[in-house]
Formats: structure tokens, C-alpha cells, sequence
């Protein structure tokens, strides 16, 4: 918990003009090597080291993924979904959550404003194993009082990079 604030207090404002090209570097690939990054910015490898070391103490890296392409693994279909809660209460926030975050298909969870409470992003294999994710696992999630369905037919862009 302490490390957890300890990362807390560091902002933009603490980061050099290295340690913003290490980070747009390592967003962009974070499979580069050590020595690759280093001769990015023209230091030696030992110091790119200490400085990734530190931005990953402090908090700026949160860890390293590898983007698996969905549609090869027959996970072409990708939906949003918006959900209302039946009711604004704690201990069904709280349920909610907790019933989403064992459903394997749901990638993404947001807590937003508007009309709705949530927003989940989906990954199925078709509108056939959709349905069925519907009825038999998100249907049984107790807390939702409604939900609709937005159903992606291309994607244009998608990135996880920040613009720094």
C-alpha cells in the first residue's frame, strides 16, 4: 500500500525530455531491447536501464503487454456494452464489479456519466456465442437493470499509446 502512494505523488511534471521519448519509445514497442533503446536516445545502456527502472517505481509504466490479434483466435466480434444498474447503492457497485471482473470475455470495464453506469468492451467469437454470453453469463449478473449493445463492424484505430 505505501509503494501505492509512493507512485501516486509523482506527475508530467518530474519527467525529463529522455524520459518522455523512453516512454513514446516503449509505447510504441515495448518488446525493444535495452540497447535498441539506448542508441533511441543516445545513452548507454546502463543509464536507459536505471531511468526505465525508475519510471516503473514511480508509476509512468504499468507493465508490459503483448497485443494478440483477436480476430486470428476466432475473436472477431466486438461489442459495446452500455449497462444501467438497477439501483445506485454501494453494495451493488461493489457486485458489480465483482461479477464482471470473472466474466473472461469482457476485456474493458469503465465506470462513466450519462445515461448509463457502465461501459463494457466485449471480445466474442460471433453474434451466435454473443447471445449466449448475454443469457447465460451477463444475464445472471443480478445488478444490471438494462443494457444495450453496439456492435463494431470495423476498426479504424486502435491504440495504447498516449501522446506525450
Amino acid at each position: 500500500m505505501a509503494s501505492e502512494v509512493f507512485k501516486e505523488n509523482f506527475s508530467m511534471e518530474d519527467l525529463d525530455e529522455i524520459d518522455i521519448k523512453l516512454l513514446t519509445i516503449l509505447g510504441n514497442d515495448s518488446s525493444i531491447t535495452k540497447k535498441e533503446l539506448a542508441a533511441k536516445v543516445n545513452l548507454s545502456p546502463s543509464p536507459v536501464f536505471e531511468r526505465v527502472k525508475k519510471l516503473e517505481e514511480r508509476g509512468f509504466i504499468r507493465k508490459y503487454i503483448a497485443l494478440i490479434n483477436a480476430e486470428k483466435l476466432n475473436y472477431g466480434l466486438i461489442v459495446f456494452c452500455s449497462i444501467k444498474l438497477k439501483q445506485h447503492d454501494k453494495n451493488i457497485g461493489k457486485s458489480f464489479v465483482s461479477d464482471i471482473q470473472q466474466l473472461e470475455e469482457v476485456v474493458e470495464c469503465y465506470n462513466i456519466s450519462g445515461d448509463y453506469d457502465f461501459l463494457l468492451k466485449i471480445y466474442t467469437r460471433d453474434m451466435k456465442h454473443y447471445q449466449d454470453f448475454v443469457f447465460n453469463k451477463l444475464g445472471s449478473v443480478k445488478s444490471i437493470g438494462s443494457t444495450q449493445s453496439t456492435f463494431v463492424m470495423s476498426q479504424l484505430k486502435h491504440s495504447f499509446n498516449i501522446k506525450l
